[in-house]
């Protein structure tokens, strides 16, 4: 039975859950109140980062769910998504409207990956 491992757990979430060769996270935006090029871009960041935490990359992207709390801001996001992600390595992927935690984001992403 494969080990689970989580990451900067509190009581409320872990930053990481590892289970075999498969990580679960999310990633939301630093700058609250932030346009949502920024926000996306912050997130995006965050995502590459925690990736190499623990020997992965964005090319090893599984599944991805981005709540956006406008579906107006989907193009901009979407601009900056396809230019992010490399060529040929797109995952499954749904975009969501959603009221968030806080009021100051625009953006989450739910990723799951393989390390």
């Amino acid at each position: 039975m494969s080990q689970i491992e989580r990451i900067g757990t509190t009581k409320r979430w872990s930053d990481v859950v590892l289970h075999g060769q498969t990580a679960y996270f999310v990633e939301v935006p630093d700058t609250l109140h932030a346009d949502i090029q920024t926000q996306t871009r912050e997130v995006l960041t965050s995502i590459e980062r925690r990736l190499s935490g623990f020997g992965s990359d964005k090319s090893r992207l599984l599944q991805v769910v981005i709540y956006l709390t406008d579906m107006r801001y989907i193009a901009e996001m979407n601009e900056l998504w396809d230019a992010w992600l490399p060529e040929g390595s797109a995952p499954s992927r749904a975009c969501v409207k959603a009221e968030l935690a806080d009021p100051g984001y625009k953006i989450e992403m739910v990723i799951t990956a393989a390390r």
